[in-house]
Parts: C-alpha cells; structure tokens; sequence
C-alpha cells in the first residue's frame, strides 16, 4: 500500500544505494532477453581475479505468481516461486537450491497501512527463523528484526532502526550486530541532480568509529557521476553511462592511500537489454 511503512531491510536503503551501489570491482557482463511471451532471459558472467563465474536465470511473470529459475556454473539450480495476492496485503516466496537439499526457505510478507510484517522460516528439521516489522508511515517509521537457529536454540541477530523520510532528504538510525553497533545514514537531494550522503558507525566493542560521506551527479540525463571517501583512506568514484535505451556501461575505481605499493582497483560492468 502506498502509505505503510517500507520493510525493515530498507531502512536507511538510501544511504546504502548512494554509498554501494554500483560500486564492483570485477568484470562483469550480463545480457537480459525478453521474449514475445513476457518470459525473461539473463545471462551474467562475472571475473574475479583468475576465477570466472557465470549463471542463466528465466523469469515469468503471471497474474499473480512470479517464476525465477537460474542455473550457475557450478551445476547448482536455485528456484524461487512468488505468489502474490495469497490472502489480502500479504505475498508469500518458496525458494531452494538443488542440490543443496537444507536451502528451502519460506517467506511470507504481509503489508498493513500502518505497519509491514515480514517472516521467514527454513524449510529443514532444525530451521532458522526470521521476523521483521516495521509501523508507522512511509514518512516515519520503527522496525526492529531478530533471528532464532533453532538447532542452537540461539538467537543469531537482533537489531531496531527508525528512520524519517521526506521527499528532499532521509535519515536513519540503527542498532545492529546484536547491539554492538550504531550506525546513522542521511542522504540530501540537493537538486534534481545532485544527492549527497553520509554514513557514521560507532561499534561499542572498541570504541572505534568510522564513517563514509558520498555524492552523485548527473552529468546529463544519461550519465551519473558518483563518488565516496571513507575515513580508512579509501576513495572511490563511478561512472555509469546509459548508452542505449536501458543498456548500461559502468566503470568502477578506489583508491586505497593505506596501500601505496598496491595498484588501485578497477571495475567494469557491461549491461545489455536488446
């Protein structure tokens, strides 16, 4: 619904994006078909130093079910089934890996204008177990999450997070690693063309802190610039160009001024929808 609350895992997804997102440090190839059918095709290939991995994932799309089939280079299936609209405001995925015979999970989401539900539950004789949930708005919202193996009869994560949101700007606040951690996100649009970002990680443990500030502009309405330094001496930047329509090419960089004697790391990622 329009007005509820995003899931847990988004909060603070907007600092995440500015500051990660597109930022690879491989090379890495993929190639998205479409058929006349709505069935959709993509091929990925990604180089890891000497080692290559490659994968062929089918989506299909019905009226209320989702089908995902991919297929990697080490033999493995790994299938996800969506099925949406399973009861009022709720949608519920089953995935597995063959022929990894304890990777079945179930997922089920469940979104409320004032609050959104998400759980999740190995399919397995000793499974782990995962709740999230948020309340509040689209506007200001308060979530917590926590994860029970239940061959340990442990708890394996607990963590809360609030986070405001307005259109100009979006700010949060998280307790992670069980408690160990706070970490505080905000992202500013400037203008139509420009977002800045921060990212500030004060851990408990050692009192150490750390923290990431970034930046995009778009040069035009077919290339982004975006940029980062973090106080461990690392300075990154990226560029994404929309050569055609829906087709990307995106060039990667980071500095590391801690490692003189090393080179600095270079990605490039080719993106190709016919």
């Amino acid at each position: 619904m329009g007005s509820s609350p995003a899931p847990f895992p988004d909060i603070g997804k907007k600092a995440k994006d500015l500051l990660n997102k597109d930022y690879i440090f491989d090379q890495k190839f993929t190639l998205t078909m479409l058929s006349a059918t709505g069935t959709e095709f993509v091929a990925t290939g990604l180089q890891k130093d000497d080692l290559f991995f490659g994968d062929i994932s089918t989506l299909y799309k019905g009226q209320n079910t989702i089908v995902d089939l991919k297929i990697d280079s080490h033999s493995s299936v790994a299938t996800k089934v969506t099925v949406k609209n399973l009861m009022p405001s709720a949608k519920a995925v089953i995935s597995f890996k063959i022929p990894d015979h304890k990777s079945g999970k179930l997922d089920v989401q469940y979104v409320h204008p004032h609050a959104t539900l998400n759980s999740s539950i190995g399919l397995n004789p000793t499974p782990l177990l995962d709740l999230s949930a948020t309340i509040g708005s689209q506007t200001v919202s308060l979530g917590g999450e926590v994860g029970f193996d239940t061959a340990s009869s442990s708890l394996t994560k607990y963590n809360a997070g609030i986070s405001f949101n307005k259109p100009d700007f979006s700010a949060a606040l998280m307790l992670e690693d069980k408690g160990e951690s706070l970490r505080a996100t905000y992202v500013h649009t400037v203008n139509p063309t420009t977002s800045v970002g921060a990212e500030l990680i004060r851990r408990f443990t050692n009192h150490a802190n750390s923290f990431t500030i970034g930046s995009s502009y778009s040069v035009d309405p077919f290339t982004t610039v975006k940029t980062r330094i973090s106080n461990n001496g690392k300075a990154g930047m990226v560029v994404q160009r929309e050569w055609r329509p829906k087709s990307l090419i995106t060039l990667s960089a980071e500095y590391d001024s801690k490692a003189v004697n090393s080179s600095p790391r270079v990605g490039l990622a080719l993106a190709l929808k016919p």
